[in-house]
């Protein structure tokens, strides 16, 4: 018998935080218990073994039976909506990665009801014989001026005239997603490769074509695979295919002389025939040594081949171009450390980064390795696209959020719902408050899109209000009455009540052990403790020699003491302790940059 592998990660606020000490149940196919699993900090459990069909049933396509065996997972969590997994395929030595997004439960509802939400993924359409009615082009009067990664990508879980849901997906994980949803993860690389080509280059092409949007629809494509291609939430993404796309991720099929990416249409090419790619045929071409390019030539015209794009909209600061590593040096190390820096407040895991600012070190390698793993990407500590964009993209999660944390102060949401009724051209403070409340809550709901925060009550926040409508059984009029602004405060209740905070981040800094120093003295003047000093240098003693470093952990945001010595600058001192010189001045009410030696000044961490 087989082996196959799986993995199940807890988070929630589109990953920004992850859920530590939740409770997870895998089952096999009559619902029996085969583990019961906690998940750790970064909220993910160990890996464990399932029995599963021999993996050569996944590359013959005269197999009729499913090349796979099936399971289940039950996942509970204090303060969150249950959720439940259904129909797992489980392949021949691959590890199934299983993303459970957990759900706040709102104010009013104080423990679990019912079986919360059930998700079930099935078979990849590689065995469905569904027809495929793909139409498009490679050109249109209607275009963008560049082709960008749509970061992220807004899909309609549904046919295109079917009422349904739309979700936001970061790009890299809806293609991982789309490739796990339509082939077996068991095929050659190659075969793997160009399906990955065909499926990132047809969703560059709607989103390049605005195929969808120019058409007045609110979404950039749809998971029907009568139209489009396969995506289906909850989903868990196996390790071959999560490797492959992330060696070709932003490279796209385009014509000899054309910018636009070719409309790559594709079908399975043994019970559903096509004009475009053989998903199957990818498989004997590969395993006769064809290439990727030499694979999707045989489908698509032959002068096609592959172009890059490195813009992707959405994103932080867009990727250098060169991947990051050991010895790297510059402004785009130092925002990788900054953003990892920031990341490592909700992923603890994560270990501190003690190089320079912009020296890309072994503490920058480490943490760079660090976060690859808790985000199944591949953990070479090397900085390419798709873990910059990863990174990007999460980082912008965190901080969104805090940002929203911050703002709800700010505006004194409070806990009763305002009295008036909003509708579309409403303005003023309620609309404010309404606004921040779906921003909010859109972190948690994908399918609530985040409306302009503007005090006007425009289309954009009678959507959003629908969507939210939608997804809490309410009449979807709009219109935001009693009933809805009950709901809003629940929900906004009940994250504040369930959903556990970061911690404020631990940095670190470089202290040389000067005559009368003693840890005691030390952590007195740094606000930390002697056993952190201890734990933080692996110290067995308390005996300190002159000229020893010590690293000193000390928390994000607070200030540290420092007296002027001669040859000291504002610049430097930024740059030894981490922060600006523009932050040192605030904290000190200084004016210009002259310093006096016995000056004492408060430095922010």
């Amino acid at each position: 018998m087989a082996i196959g592998y799986l993995q199940i990660q807890t988070r929630t606020a589109r990953e920004a935080i992850p859920l530590d000490g939740a409770l997870v149940q895998v089952l096999d196919d009559e619902g029996n218990v085969l583990y019961r699993l906690i998940t750790n900090e970064s909220g993910e459990t160990t890996v464990v073994p399932l029995e599963t069909t021999d993996g050569n049933f996944s590359r013959n396509p005269d197999y009729l039976g499913a090349p796979y065996f099936s399971y289940g997972v039950k996942v509970e969590a204090e303060g969150f909506e249950p959720v439940t997994v259904e129909r797992i395929p489980i392949f021949d030595g691959e590890t199934a990665v299983l993303p459970v997004s957990m759900v706040p439960l709102p104010e009013d509802q104080k423990q679990e009801s019912g079986a919360g939400e059930e998700l079930t993924v099935g078979s990849p359409a590689v065995a469905s014989e569904q027809g495929r009615n793909q139409q498009g082009t490679s050109a249109d009067a209607r275009v963008l001026r560049q082709v960008v990664i749509p970061d992220p990508i807004t899909v309609h879980l549904g046919a295109p005239d079917e009422p349904a849901a739309n979700v936001r997906v970061p790009f890299l994980d809806y293609v991982k997603n789309v490739a796990s949803s339509e082939i077996y993860p068991t095929w050659p690389e190659a075969s793997l490769k160009a399906n990955i080509y065909a499926i990132m280059t047809f969703a560059l092409n709607r989103v390049y074509t605005e195929w969808y949007t120019s058409r007045g629809y609110d979404f950039d494509i749809t998971n029907s695979t009568a139209y489009d291609q396969y995506y289906v939430p909850g989903r868990p993404i196996y390790s071959s295919i999560s490797d492959a796309v992330e060696e070709v991720f932003g490279e796209y099929v385009r014509r000899q002389g054309q910018e636009a990416p070719y409309f790559t249409s594709f079908c399975n090419g043994r019970t559903v025939t096509c004009q475009g790619l053989s998903q199957w045929g990818t498989v004997s071409l590969a395993e006769r040594g064809y290439t990727p390019l030499q694979i999707l030539r045989y489908y698509y015209p032959n002068d096609i081949g592959i172009a890059k794009t490195n813009i992707v909209t959405g994103a932080v600061t867009s990727y250098p171009g060169t991947a990051l590593r050991t010895g790297s040096f510059g402004l785009d190390v130092q925002t990788l450390q900054t953003w990892l820096s920031r990341v490592r407040r909700n992923y603890p895991a994560i270990p501190a980064i003690t190089d320079s600012a912009g020296t890309f070190g072994e503490s920058t390698r480490e943490a760079v390795e660090s976060f690859q793993r808790i985000f199944n990407l591949t953990p070479d500590g090397v900085v390419g696209k798709a873990t910059w964009n990863k990174l990007s993209s999460l980082y912008t999660s965190v901080t969104r959020l805090g940002e929203l944390d911050s703002e709800g102060t700010s505006l004194g949401i409070g806990t009763v719902p305002p009295a008036s009724v909003l509708r579309q051209g409403a303005r003023g403070q309620d609309v404010v408050t309404l606004q921040y409340l779906l921003n909010l809550i859109s972190r948690y709901y994908p399918s609530v899109p985040a409306p302009a925060q503007d005090g006007i009550f425009g289309s954009g926040t009678r959507q959003s209000v629908e969507a939210f409508q939608r997804e809490r059984g309410l009449d979807p009029d709009g219109i935001v009455g009693e009933r809805t602004w009950k709901a809003l405060y629940d929900i906004y209740l009940g994250i504040g009540e369930n959903v556990p905070t970061p911690g404020p981040e631990t940095a670190y800094i470089n202290y040389t052990v000067q005559a009368g120093d003693s840890l005691w003295l030390i952590a007195q003047r740094y606000g930390t403790t002697v056993s952190a000093i201890r734990q933080a240098n692996g110290l067995t003693s308390d005996v300190l020699q002159i000229g020893q470093v010590l690293r000193i952990p000390v928390a994000q945001g607070s200030y540290v003491e420092y007296t002027v010595r001669a040859g000291d600058t504002l610049w430097e001192l930024a740059r030894r302790y981490g922060t600006t010189v523009e932050a040192i001045r605030q904290a000190n009410g200084l004016t210009g940059s002259v310093l006096q030696i016995g000056q004492v000044l408060r430095i922010p961490v």
